[in-house]
């Protein structure tokens, strides 16, 4: 279900200890891609684990060899849709069978790999792999849908998160990722300007949308506060995020042009991240796994030292 946008600055009276912040601001969308590198799900609320929101990067598609797959080498991956009932994982894809897998369904185990890390992970059966086999398409390749095994850990690096050891599953590295609206209404301005059409914040693949702040303010946050009436949510900002081709990939066609990564070379090519064209920030969740967030939801949070 959609969120509900709300105006883009709350009143300060709404935030506790907010006297205490550098800047305050709200929760304007929510998102989860229960598989790697397809269509995401945008939601009004979402638990959160120490992984992140609940069932972000719990699936991911790997080839024979279990190697993880993205757009990077097949765009139409964005055309494969998850949607999540009580029960299962429900895929759909163009001209083929809708097809679901339980949610209490956990196949053998099988090796794979997502970037440096190799784990294992929980395969989910021939049905789901022949539906990718029939729907990917691609020459010498094979595929199977794992499932994150409940056995395995997996770590953001140290070199970002410091002392805070933060897992995530099958994300590119870190628990969650933040942008501000203001970042995408900046660059859309900027296409527009260059003759471009703008594009929409499905291109960059965030979890928390946040407003109330100038763009690209999270690159410049040490942590944001979120307060829920069953505790504090505290999601530590660890490193810029890098941008591959994806955002240049159209989620409705599945075509790609050099548009955005162009743009985003005119100004987001951070001196810190050796010149990656860099768009929102990475995060990881210092407290309060098992309480929810939701649109809406005032946040505040502290500036960089």
């Amino acid at each position: 279900m959609n969120g509900t946008l709300v105006p883009q600055t709350a009143p300060v009276s709404t935030f506790r200890n907010s006297i205490m912040s550098d800047c305050t601001g709200v929760i304007t969308q929510l998102f989860i891609y229960p598989v790697k590198s397809c269509a995401g799900i945008e939601v009004s609320a979402s638990r959160l684990t120490d992984t992140g929101l609940e069932m972000d990067r719990e699936w991911m598609i790997v080839d024979q060899d279990g190697m993880f797959l993205t757009q990077r080498q097949i765009p139409h991956l964005v055309w494969i849709t998850p949607s999540l009932t009580q029960n299962a994982l429900v895929l759909n894809a163009p001209d083929q069978p809708e097809i679901s897998i339980p949610l209490t369904y956990r196949g053998k185990s099988l090796k794979v790999t997502v970037w440096r890390d190799t784990l294992e992970a929980d395969d989910m059966g021939d049905a789901v792999a022949e539906w990718l086999d029939r729907y990917l398409a691609v020459p010498g390749k094979q595929f199977r849908l794992v499932r994150f095994s409940a056995t395995s850990r997996r770590i953001s690096a140290k070199e970002w998160t410091g002392d805070l050891e933060a897992p995530n599953m099958f994300s590119d590295g870190f628990a969650a990722n933040v942008v501000t609206q203001q970042a995408l209404d900046d660059l859309n301005d900027r296409l527009v300007t260059a003759g471009h059409e703008p594009v929409s914040m499905l291109r960059f693949r965030p979890n928390i949308v946040i407003e109330g702040l100038d763009a690209h303010t999270e690159d410049d946050l040490s942590v944001m506060r979120v307060h829920t009436a069953s505790g504090l949510i505290e999601l530590a900002m660890a490193k810029p995020c890098p941008r591959c081709p994806i955002p240049d990939i159209d989620p409705f066609t599945a075509h790609s042009t050099p548009n955005v990564s162009q743009t985003l070379q005119t100004y987001r090519a951070l001196p810190r991240m050796n010149g990656a064209l860099c768009f929102g920030m990475n995060a990881v969740v210092k407290a309060g796994a098992g309480k929810s967030l939701h649109t809406g939801q005032p946040f505040e949070a502290d500036f960089a030292i």
